[in-house]
Protein backbone atom coordinates (compact mmCIF):
# COMPACT_ATOMS: atom_id res chain seq x y z
CA UNK A 1 0.00 0.00 0.00
CA UNK A 2 1.55 3.32 -1.07
CA UNK A 3 0.64 6.73 0.29
CA UNK A 4 1.54 10.04 -1.24
CA UNK A 5 2.96 12.70 1.06
CA UNK A 6 4.42 15.91 -0.29
CA UNK A 7 4.48 14.58 -3.83
CA UNK A 8 6.66 11.52 -3.09
CA UNK A 9 5.35 7.97 -2.79
CA UNK A 10 5.88 6.20 0.53
CA UNK A 11 6.46 2.51 0.80
CA UNK A 12 5.05 0.30 3.53
CA UNK A 13 8.25 0.91 5.50
CA UNK A 14 7.29 4.55 5.87
CA UNK A 15 10.23 5.82 3.81
CA UNK A 16 9.61 7.78 0.64
CA UNK A 17 11.40 7.02 -2.61
CA UNK A 18 13.72 10.02 -2.18
CA UNK A 19 14.56 8.93 1.37
CA UNK A 20 15.36 5.41 0.17
CA UNK A 21 17.53 6.69 -2.67
CA UNK A 22 19.32 9.08 -0.31
CA UNK A 23 19.99 6.33 2.24
CA UNK A 24 21.25 4.02 -0.50
CA UNK A 25 23.53 6.75 -1.82
CA UNK A 26 24.97 7.45 1.64
CA UNK A 27 25.62 3.73 2.16
CA UNK A 28 27.32 3.44 -1.24
CA UNK A 29 29.52 6.47 -0.53
CA UNK A 30 30.50 5.00 2.83
CA UNK A 31 31.55 1.74 1.20
CA UNK A 32 33.51 3.59 -1.47
CA UNK A 33 35.35 5.68 1.13
CA UNK A 34 36.14 2.60 3.19
CA UNK A 35 37.55 0.84 0.13
CA UNK A 36 39.65 3.87 -0.84
CA UNK A 37 40.96 4.25 2.68
CA UNK A 38 42.01 0.62 2.86
CA UNK A 39 43.74 0.78 -0.50
CA UNK A 40 45.80 3.79 0.49
CA UNK A 41 46.98 2.25 3.75
CA UNK A 42 50.36 0.65 3.75
CA UNK A 43 49.99 -2.83 5.14
CA UNK A 44 53.05 -4.12 6.96
CA UNK A 45 54.03 -7.60 5.85
CA UNK A 46 54.51 -10.20 8.57
CA UNK A 47 58.29 -10.56 8.70
CA UNK A 48 58.59 -11.84 12.28
CA UNK A 49 61.72 -13.98 12.67
CA UNK A 50 63.05 -12.97 9.23
CA UNK A 51 66.75 -12.08 8.99
CA UNK A 52 66.86 -8.78 7.12
CA UNK A 53 70.61 -8.26 6.82
CA UNK A 54 73.96 -8.92 8.45
CA UNK A 55 75.13 -6.24 10.87
CA UNK A 56 78.32 -5.74 8.83
CA UNK A 57 76.21 -4.83 5.75
CA UNK A 58 74.62 -1.80 7.43
CA UNK A 59 77.01 1.14 7.89
CA UNK A 60 76.75 3.54 10.83
CA UNK A 61 74.82 6.62 9.62
CA UNK A 62 73.64 4.69 6.58
CA UNK A 63 71.61 1.67 5.73
CA UNK A 64 70.68 -1.06 3.35
CA UNK A 65 67.65 -1.61 1.12
CA UNK A 66 66.19 -5.11 1.05
CA UNK A 67 64.25 -4.86 -2.22
CA UNK A 68 62.45 -8.21 -2.12
CA UNK A 69 61.05 -7.49 1.36
CA UNK A 70 60.43 -3.76 0.68
CA UNK A 71 62.36 -2.86 3.83
CA UNK A 72 65.18 -0.45 4.61
CA UNK A 73 67.50 -1.18 7.56
CA UNK A 74 69.45 1.64 9.19
CA UNK A 75 72.15 1.99 11.84
CA UNK A 76 71.77 5.57 13.09
CA UNK A 77 74.38 5.05 15.83
CA UNK A 78 76.90 2.29 16.48
CA UNK A 79 75.07 -0.94 17.36
CA UNK A 80 71.54 0.51 17.06
CA UNK A 81 69.54 -0.95 14.17
CA UNK A 82 66.15 0.17 12.87
CA UNK A 83 63.93 -1.13 10.06
CA UNK A 84 61.26 0.65 8.06
CA UNK A 85 59.10 0.14 5.02
CA UNK A 86 60.97 1.24 1.90
CA UNK A 87 57.77 2.74 0.44
CA UNK A 88 57.51 6.51 0.77
CA UNK A 89 54.36 7.59 2.58
CA UNK A 90 53.70 10.33 0.02
CA UNK A 91 53.07 8.36 -3.18
CA UNK A 92 54.59 4.95 -2.46
CA UNK A 93 57.85 5.36 -4.40
CA UNK A 94 60.79 3.30 -3.21
CA UNK A 95 63.20 5.24 -0.99
CA UNK A 96 66.92 5.25 -1.68
CA UNK A 97 69.73 3.77 0.41
CA UNK A 98 70.08 5.87 3.59
CA UNK A 99 73.03 8.24 3.82
CA UNK A 100 74.03 10.69 6.58
CA UNK A 101 71.18 9.35 8.76
CA UNK A 102 68.59 10.42 6.18
CA UNK A 103 66.29 8.21 4.13
CA UNK A 104 65.40 10.04 0.91
CA UNK A 105 62.73 9.50 -1.70
CA UNK A 106 64.02 10.31 -5.17
CA UNK A 107 60.53 10.75 -6.64
CA UNK A 108 59.44 13.93 -4.86
CA UNK A 109 62.25 14.78 -2.40
CA UNK A 110 60.72 13.63 0.87
CA UNK A 111 63.19 12.88 3.66
CA UNK A 112 62.86 10.68 6.73
CA UNK A 113 64.94 10.38 9.90
CA UNK A 114 66.97 7.15 9.91
CA UNK A 115 66.42 6.64 13.64
CA UNK A 116 62.63 7.16 13.82
CA UNK A 117 61.30 7.03 10.26
CA UNK A 118 59.61 10.41 10.87
CA UNK A 119 59.13 12.64 7.84
CA UNK A 120 61.53 15.58 8.16
CA UNK A 121 61.00 17.13 4.71
CA UNK A 122 57.87 17.02 2.55
CA UNK A 123 55.82 16.45 0.64
CA UNK A 124 55.48 13.32 2.84
CA UNK A 125 54.09 14.07 6.29
CA UNK A 126 53.51 10.57 7.69
CA UNK A 127 56.37 8.46 9.07
CA UNK A 128 57.58 5.30 7.38
CA UNK A 129 56.03 2.13 8.81
CA UNK A 130 58.50 0.63 11.27
CA UNK A 131 59.48 -2.88 12.29
CA UNK A 132 60.90 -3.93 15.65
CA UNK A 133 64.28 -5.60 15.12
CA UNK A 134 66.92 -7.27 17.26
CA UNK A 135 70.42 -8.55 16.65
CA UNK A 136 70.87 -12.31 16.80
CA UNK A 137 74.48 -13.34 16.20
CA UNK A 138 75.49 -11.25 13.20
CA UNK A 139 71.96 -10.97 11.80
CA UNK A 140 69.36 -8.24 12.11
CA UNK A 141 66.07 -10.04 12.75
CA UNK A 142 62.48 -8.81 12.90
CA UNK A 143 61.31 -9.24 16.51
Amino acid sequence: MNHTIGGGAMSETGLGRRDMLGATGVAACGLALTACGAGGAQAKPNLKGKVLAKTAEVPVGGGKLIDDLKVVVTQPTQGVFKAFSSSCTHKGCKVSTPKDNVIRCACHGSEFAADTGQATKGPATAPLASFQVKVEGDGIVVA
